[in-house]
């Protein structure tokens, strides 16, 4: 190689190097955002009231506070989670609410390339790349403690539940009794349900709605966020 840069002008040795720096055939790089790097992460940490946060506007507040520390705050953030009837309340999809993506995470990977794909098989959700707004790894299966648990009160589609039984911790309201849907970021667990078992946003329901209960199945009270805009 060095004896080509002498002969060959300055932009023939550039293609030279790039041609030797390609990757090969049939190996696809991720697809990365060409602007904003972040529009989706995991939260890196609950507010402190387990899966109480004030209904869905205070989820949505929880996810734009911490995009903002991380310099993503520009953008309209919504938290990944459905409501349901109970009490009086509105019926919401969590795939209604997040935009249309596409979504991208921390460090510009594509996870989804639209509301269809993000609930499809095609996704590329999990654990190398479901981050949080750090760009950091989210505990999973197998880890010290594990936090792989994602609160969404959504079934695999991204809709509220029809089940008779509290799927929302009361609509996001409450930090003790009830209990709610939860995802496995990592799509690992032991849910008999192969299916459920995969899922990123759909996997079993918490014994409560405290943090100490949403511990005890291996969750931290986090969510997804999605920029909506």
């Amino acid at each position: 190689m060095t004896r080509l840069l002498p002969t060959l002008g300055l932009a023939a040795a550039s293609a030279v190097l790039l041609s030797a720096c390609a990757m090969p055939a049939g190996q696809a790089a991720p697809a990365r955002a060409a602007t904003s790097p972040v529009s989706f992460f995991i939260t890196s940490a609950n507010p402190g009231q387990g899966a109480n946060f004030g209904g869905l506007a205070g989820a949505d507040r929880h996810c734009q506070a911490l995009a903002t520390a991380a310099g993503a705050g520009q953008r309209t953030w919504r938290a990944y989670l459905s409501t349901t009837a109970a009490g009086g309340g509105a019926v919401v999809n969590a795939r209604d609410r997040i935009g249309r993506g596409p979504w991208f995470n921390a460090k510009g990977v594509q996870v989804a390339s639209s509301v269809e794909d993000l609930h499809s098989a095609n996704n590329r959700l999990g654990k190398d790349t479901s981050l949080t707004e750090k760009g950091a790894v989210v505990n999973g299966s197998g880890d010290r403690p594990n936090t792989h648990d994602i609160l969404t009160g959504s079934t695999p589609d991204g809709r509220a539940s029809t089940a008779a039984n509290d799927t929302t911790c009361r609509n996001w309201t409450s930090g003790d009794a009830g209990s709610a849907i939860v995802g496995h970021h990592d799509r690992k667990g032991t849910n008999p349900d192969p299916v459920a078992n995969a899922s990123w946003n759909s996997s079993h329901a918490t014994p409560g709605c405290s943090l100490p209960a949403l511990n005890s199945t291996g969750g931290g009270g986090l969510l997804y966020c999605f920029a909506a805009d």
